[in-house]
């Protein structure tokens, strides 16, 4: 997960910064003030306060049909082992000078493993989220519980906590690895490292905080048009470690019949606080009615989707994106966004909402009518 190296400054970039002026002294006043390792603010205070978000990364679109045939490539001719530590395909937006980030906040990316594979133990700050794909028999030990995973499941493993992933099956697995990297690497607070074993031990049996914290079916908010979960805010995790496909499903279903909305949607949530699943990321799964089309909105923070099921369109800032079960999109802060299927889909979310909601700064903004189309991705 290393990240692009930042290119260094040159003489030339420094006098690129120098404004043009045909004064003399105040040629050479900017010309020392940038000697200095300073900035005079009156030159930049419109780049740096915008009157609305500016982010770097662009909306954009990973289609399985790339991803797959890729994934299972890397399967037959990249090991997994101690050193390279997970096979991983991370989604890296266009807007981010090479960076491996699908947004300025958020780390999105493919990671797949083969028959009896072990992807090492290691623990890390960021925090991170495992949403299933495709695959059986694989199982993500978060600090000794080792909890299956199987298709629409969520699986977490906390900043900090000790996982790694193995595939007891003859298949091969993948699933969306879903971090809060960029956020934590900004704050300057990335720490790693390696378990001294290959595998952590195993207590007990699998899947021992479904045991202890009940089922996901008490863990899910209400989102009805798709928007950040209105409940409290929680520094520490959930200890529900797996949100099973099958409850996730049913509560959609009950959501579907009592309501007339094109969009229904759950939040994932911490069982004992009600708050997001983990203090800086926010978990979603959302189902658009065959047929139905979610009303546009714009909301402070970055989000990924990831097609589940079904297959439909989203229109982020007039620009439609086509979608299919296993694509991936991100949709960057304050980009308008709405999403319409003909058939009826199910969109698994990730956000950074939390974060926003916690400094304050969260804010969404719902549109009068659906957007124009102006252009279409790819």
């Amino acid at each position: 997960m290393s990240t692009a190296e930042e290119t260094p400054e040159t003489s030339e970039t420094r006098e690129s910064r120098v404004p043009q002026e045909t004064d003399p002294e105040l040629r050479a006043l900017y010309r020392d003030i940038e000697a200095a390792e300073l900035r005079p603010l009156w030159t930049i205070t419109e780049q740096l306060l915008t009157p609305t978000p500016r982010p770097r990364a662009v909306p954009w679109l990973w289609r399985s049909s790339d991803l797959r045939p890729l994934a299972e490539r890397a399967i037959r001719l990249v090991p997994v082992e101690r050193g390279g530590e997970r096979r991983v395909l991370s989604l890296t937006n266009p807007g981010l000078g090479g960076r491996p980030y699908a947004a300025g906040t958020l780390w999105g990316a493919l990671q797949c493993l083969g028959p009896r594979e072990t992807a090492p133990a290691h623990r890390h700050t960021p925090g991170a989220i495992r949403f299933v794909v495709e695959g059986e028999g694989v199982w993500t030990t978060v600090d000794g519980d080792a909890c299956d995973m199987r298709p629409g499941d969520l699986v977490l493993t906390p900043g900090g906590a000790w996982h790694d992933h193995a595939n007891g099956g003859d298949g091969h697995m993948y699933w969306f690895d879903g971090l809060d990297l960029p956020m934590i690497e900004a704050l300057d607070a990335i720490f790693f490292e390696p378990h001294p074993e290959l595998r952590q031990p195993v207590v007990g049996e699998h899947n021992r905080s479904e045991r202890e914290f009940g089922e996901a079916g008490g863990a899910l908010a209400d989102t009805m048009v798709a928007g950040a979960v209105r409940g409290p805010l929680d520094a520490e995790p959930s200890a529900l470690l797996v949100y099973r496909w099958a409850e996730t499903d049913r509560r959609l279903t009950e959501l579907a019949a009592g309501s007339d909305a094109p969009l229904v949607g759950v939040e994932f949530t911490n069982p004992r606080s009600g708050a997001s699943v983990l203090p800086t990321l926010s978990c979603g799964m959302h189902r658009v009615r065959p047929g139905g089309g979610s009303t546009p909105v714009r909301r402070t923070g970055n989000r990924i989707y990831v097609v589940f099921r079904g297959a439909g369109h989203s229109v982020l800032d007039g620009r439609r994106f086509d979608w299919t079960a296993g694509d991936m999109f991100v949709v960057p802060s304050w980009v308008a966004e709405e999403h319409h299927s003909v058939e009826g889909a199910d969109l698994f979310s990730l956000g950074d909402d939390p974060v926003l909601r916690a400094l304050g700064v969260y804010r969404e903004e719902r549109l009068p009518a659906a957007q124009e189309i102006t252009d279409v991705f790819g």
